[in-house]
């Protein structure tokens, strides 16, 4: 039996658009596409699918499942005792992340973000000469340096904790799918905070960002700090969020 897109999608309780994305990436192929373009899906997909989001549940990369869907059975028991080692530790460090909640409530000192104001400060001067050489006739570069030159010493520390905020927000969700909503939320949050506090954020200009994050070693180290797979998460998420519908 032949399920089109939207009957598989109900059926396994994933989006049209992720199937759609499974499809693009090569991790599940549809069994038939018409010549007008409509997907069809057997059994032997759903069950694919099944096996996906088991996977995905146990927060598998998408990189990872596919070979897994026909890895021999003992691979597959392999990778599995490897992602329950990898739980055990991340329920640790939660209930570590819980602990260091109820010190603090209980009085004792936080630790510091981290992304501070002078962080920030830090990262423009680094960056300074090659943005100047790259963008400096724009107006959104224009426009970055007079709000920016404008901002009081409260506004730096209240946009360097938001900036934190979001990016260990990312790195919570790394190994996500990039098209979950609560991701695709976090990319649009990230649009809405880069044109609130330093320029307009079009689309087109998120976009590159989402490339340099992946491109540039120095912004794919920093913001893997927030956790192994953030950059790469925010990169494609990002991709996915730009794409024109």
């Amino acid at each position: 039996m032949k399920y089109q897109i939207g009957e598989a999608a109900a059926m396994t309780g994933v989006s049209i658009r992720t199937l759609r994305y499974y499809d693009k990436i090569g991790l599940l192929k549809p069994a038939e596409i018409s010549e007008a373009g409509y997907r069809y899906y057997t059994e032997r997909e759903i069950s694919l699918l099944q096996q996906i989001l088991f996977y995905r549940e146990l927060e598998f990369p998408l990189e990872d499942i596919k070979p897994l869907l026909s890895a021999p059975e003992t691979v597959r028991m392999q990778a599995l005792e490897g992602r329950l080692e990898l739980l055990i530790m991340k329920r640790e460090h939660i209930d570590g992340l819980i602990r260091l909640a109820e010190e603090t409530i209980g009085g004792k000192e936080m630790t510091k973000p981290k992304i501070t104001a002078e962080d920030m400060e830090r990262v423009r001067e680094q960056y300074a000469a090659e943005i100047r050489s790259k963008y400096g006739s724009s107006e959104e570069y224009s426009e970055s340096e007079r709000r920016y030159s404008a901002l009081s010493t409260n506004d730096k520390d209240r946009i360097a904790a938001e900036q934190n905020e979001i990016f260990t927000a990312f790195g919570n969700l790394a190994g996500y799918d990039p098209e979950s909503s609560e991701v695709q939320s976090l990319v649009k949050r990230w649009q809405e905070f880069i044109t609130v506090n330093f320029y307009p954020c079009t689309k087109e200009i998120l976009a590159g960002l989402g490339k340099l994050y992946i491109a540039d070693e120095r912004f794919k180290n920093n913001l893997n700090a927030y956790g192994e797979g953030t950059a790469e998460l925010m990169s494609a998420a990002i991709a996915i969020f730009c794409e024109e519908k």
